[in-house]
């Protein structure tokens, strides 16, 4: 078959990957002007390490391995409460497991399909005509238009080929009254050593900072809040000044620092319902189909999981 995929994402270059090596010919569309590198870090265990495994990408991931990470909970005033050491993670999370970067993971899926299949970037999906017909006819926002046997959406939790033949946003995205932040920092905190991480939980907000090996320390801070527009209106400066204000420590001065940074994540926090991940000949996967939201930390699994799933049903 002819499959467009839009999105080059984990769970686009995922499913690139699994169909290619079944035979058929897939055409990767994607709104950015090119290939992204950044990103926060993920963890591949249970169903996502076992996707990456039957993908053939558990040794070149290992490559890009940050391993366990000591976790400190600070207070208020940035002092230790708890120490977790890296040894109980990993006694618990055993070898079946994974922690990288985000841009890592789609660096090694980028290699793996960027001679099997074509990708067009600062492209996106205008129009599906017909969606249950075959083939299905695609209008591409260079003015373009092509047919596929089958279309994908994984384009994510704003997916616009959701919008264009599931309907509108509001008949599948959940509202979950949180905002998040992620930010890489040029400096690490202060006092916070490598493979690292610092913690403050607290009633209705979350912060911490990451020192990883061989890649810049970030920061990540969500908070409840009731007016998710209008903060994500006001910037995430005014978000850390209103609720982080009072941290102190390495993690206080790293939040103040993440608030002015450029290269900020900054998002509400969401879940995706749907009555079925299909309509016709077009399929969603990963974020734009399912997204279990941050909070479950397992959306660069579950992407793996779904592209091999769908690959198993079409063969």
């Amino acid at each position: 078959m002819h499959v467009l995929i839009a999105g080059a994402g984990i769970a686009g270059l995922a499913t690139a990957l699994r169909l290619t090596r079944d035979g058929h010919r897939v055409t990767i569309v994607e709104r950015a002007p090119a290939r992204r590198s950044g990103g926060y870090l993920v963890n591949l265990l249970g169903s996502g390490f076992d996707a990456a495994e039957a993908l053939d990408l558990v040794s070149a991931l290992r490559e890009h391995d940050q391993g366990v990470f000591t976790s400190n909970l600070v207070r208020t005033d940035g002092t230790t409460r708890l120490r977790m050491p890296a040894a109980l993670a990993e006694t618990s999370l055993g070898d079946r497991a994974i922690t990288l970067f985000r841009g890592d993971l789609e660096s090694v899926l980028y290699e793996s399909v960027r001679e099997r299949a074509e990708l067009r970037f600062g492209t996106t999906v205008t129009a599906v005509s017909d969606h249950g017909a075959d083939p299905v006819r695609v209008t591409l926002s260079d003015d373009t238009a092509l047919d596929a046997d089958l279309v994908i959406g994984a384009d994510g939790l704003h997916s616009g080929v959701r919008r264009l033949v599931f309907g509108p946003d509001s008949d599948a995205v959940v509202p979950l009254d949180h905002v998040v932040g992620a930010v890489p920092l040029d400096s690490p905190p202060a006092g916070l050593a490598e493979q690292t991480a610092d913690t403050f939980i607290d009633v209705g907000r979350t912060a911490a900072a990451f020192r990883p090996r061989g890649h810049r320390a970030s920061v990540f801070f969500t908070y409840r809040t009731n007016a998710v527009d209008h903060d994500l209106a006001a910037g995430p400066a005014a978000a850390v000044a209103e609720r982080f204000g009072d941290l102190g420590g390495g993690l206080g001065e790293a939040l103040d620092r993440a608030g002015d940074a450029g290269d900020v994540y900054f998002d509400a926090v969401s879940h995706v319902v749907l009555p079925s991940w299909s309509r016709g000949r077009v399929a969603l996967l990963g974020d734009a189909a399912w997204c279990v939201s941050l909070f479950a930390g397992h959306g660069a699994g579950l992407a793996l999981a779904g592209a091999d799933r769908l690959g198993a049903a079409l063969a």
